[in-house]
């Protein structure tokens, strides 16, 4: 199935505004009928266009055609809303040839394939294989030249390795593909950095060290004009944080992206942002806190609403004042 039938965009068109207006389109994660909808509710009331992100993981748990079909869902409910943003399905991190055919065959308008971890010719050479294949179907592909640290889902590096300005233009070349993910400090998980690579405020909050936006500089010079994605994205905010291990969970040493970082990286040729750690941490936060204040209650629908409009709320929070894609869902 192409991905137009669901009433899909791939990112190409979404990417060249996004650059030239100095913004950024937020990437969501989601797994879940809620998150869905959260997203899709916040985006349409911020008139944002939208990245619907899928991990490895969430295809494995929640089935690729539930979630192909939620896609078109989204897009359904996002005109019922009363404004038919811009949506792409996009499969974050994909480990092979084999699981990025799959997605495109199966509805996505956009795939990453990540072979950071492959030596460099080997990473040239699969990322060429999907973009040969995607470029087909009209599909859009991210690449990822460099490694991020951190854990999420099936994706983990014990250290980061910024990305090498000197190769970006020999690898985007040699791939042809259409976006490129590049480490210039972000990390994956809610611990981007241990708390010796931070500093601790008299209030034990731990400062992280900052983007190295001279890498970033540097390969803007390189590729101007090229799309730019900075995965590990997420903020981990303290509130939230502080909510889950009031109700019971242990979190320790939770530190993450600050807002004025991905706000000035958002300016640049940055044009695509992934979050998804703040989603899990809002959702939880929600979940810990009703259920402490509500024991009795059993049905998930009463902690799922609630769970749900916190989820909108710091989805809006990141259009509006972070990513700065509010309003543009209609350039």
């Amino acid at each position: 199935m192409n991905y137009k039938e669901l009433g899909l965009v791939n990112t190409r068109d979404m990417f060249a505004k996004a650059i030239k207006g100095g913004y950024a389109i937020p990437a969501f994660n989601f797994n879940n009928m809620e998150q869905m909808q959260a997203i899709i509710m916040a985006c349409v009331e911020a008139k944002s266009p939208v990245i619907l992100q899928v991990s490895k993981g969430a295809r494995a748990y929640a089935d690729k055609y539930i979630l192909r079909n939620m896609a078109r869902g989204a897009v359904e409910y996002a005109h019922e809303l009363g404004c038919d943003i811009p949506i792409v399905l996009h499969l974050d991190h994909g480990p092979n040839f084999e699981v990025a055919k799959d997605c495109i065959d199966n509805g996505f308008s956009s795939v990453m394939i990540d072979g950071s971890s492959l030596p460099y010719d080997e990473n040239v050479a699969l990322t060429k294989q999907v973009v040969d294949y995607a470029h087909k179907y009209d599909v859009t592909v991210e690449a990822e030249l460099g490694v991020l640290g951190g854990v999420e889902d099936d994706v983990a590096a014990e250290e980061s390795k910024y990305t090498k300005p000197e190769e970006v233009v020999d690898f985007t070349s040699k791939t042809g593909c259409d976006s490129l993910a590049i480490s210039i400090g972000t990390s994956h998980g809610r611990c981007k950095f241990t708390p010796a690579q931070c500093t601790r405020t008299a209030d034990g909050v731990l400062i992280p060290p900052p983007l190295a936006f001279n890498v970033l500089e540097e390969i803007e010079k390189q590729l101007p004009g090229f799309p730019i994605v900075l995965h590990g994205s997420s903020s981990v905010p303290v509130e939230y944080v502080k909510i889950i291990e009031q109700y019971g969970g242990k979190i320790p040493d939770s530190v993450g992206i600050p807002e004025e970082q991905l706000r000035k990286a958002a300016k640049s040729a940055v044009c695509k942002i992934n979050i998804d750690s703040d989603g899990r941490l809002a959702m939880t936060a929600a979940i810990r806190k009703h259920l402490a204040e509500h024991p009795g209650d059993f049905d998930p629908r009463q902690y799922l609403t609630p769970a749900r409009e916190e989820l909108k709320k710091m989805y809006m929070h990141k259009c509006v004042d972070v990513l700065g894609s509010a309003g543009h869902a209609l350039d």
